[in-house]
């Protein structure tokens, strides 16, 4: 649909629940890649979001039942513009590296949290939407495609794989947002940091002398 609230022309950021299976797999990198993970799924604003690290937005149901509550309105699954809305799953304490299994052969990695943006922001309404969702840091998580594979409503997610660390999407979304004193704890997540998230921590590391 047209973008009234970014630079982007369009936006895909209102998701609509279906019914059918889905196939995800790896968009391969941002920009010059297919966008999405999920097969049929538009990203509107390819240099900011979608690619391989951002294959797949998650977001717990029991989140936006919360932000029902707090902004007095019904919000439908999809509606933060996740593709996928878990239901008993804290996504906020999951692992940086962790891995989910969905479906038959689906395997997702976790990767980064969700960073608010001005589409987002227009999307919502809210004065001061921004603040308010950083504040609050559950952001959903951002995850890759280890193996390609189908996703249908009610598909059990299993994890598969939980890292030798301590490194959560809370933890890195605080740490890159609201207090950046918390980015050398994000250290023993190591290589399972993307690119982005490790350049801050370097950043944090590097000393100058006069």
């Amino acid at each position: 649909m047209p973008n009234r609230y970014g630079s982007a022309p369009a936006t895909g950021i209102g998701k609509r629940p279906t019914s059918e299976p889905v196939w995800v797999r790896d968009p391969g990198e941002k920009s010059i890649g297919l966008g999405s993970g999920l097969v049929g799924d538009f990203i509107g604003d390819g240099k900011h979001h979608g690619g391989r690290n951002q294959a797949v937005y998650a977001f717990a149901r029991e989140d936006l039942d919360d932000w029902q509550t707090r902004l007095g309105r019904v919000l439908p699954d999809g509606y933060f513009g996740e593709n996928l809305t878990t239901s008993g799953l804290d996504v906020t304490a999951a692992l940086i590296g962790e891995r989910w299994k969905i479906g038959d052969t689906l395997e997702l990695q976790v990767t980064c949290p969700r960073i608010p943006c001005a589409t987002f922001r227009g999307w919502v309404g809210d004065p001061g939407w921004l603040k308010t969702f950083t504040q609050a840091a559950r952001p959903g998580a951002y995850l890759r495609v280890i193996t390609p594979g189908a996703v249908s409503a009610g598909d059990i997610v299993e994890i598969v794989h939980r890292p030798p660390h301590h490194v959560s999407i809370g933890l890195v979304f605080r740490a890159t947002t609201t207090d950046r004193d918390l980015l050398e704890q994000l250290l023993p997540a190591g290589d399972d940091l993307d690119d982005e998230t490790r350049d801050l921590v370097r950043s944090k590391q590097t000393v100058t002398l006069d």
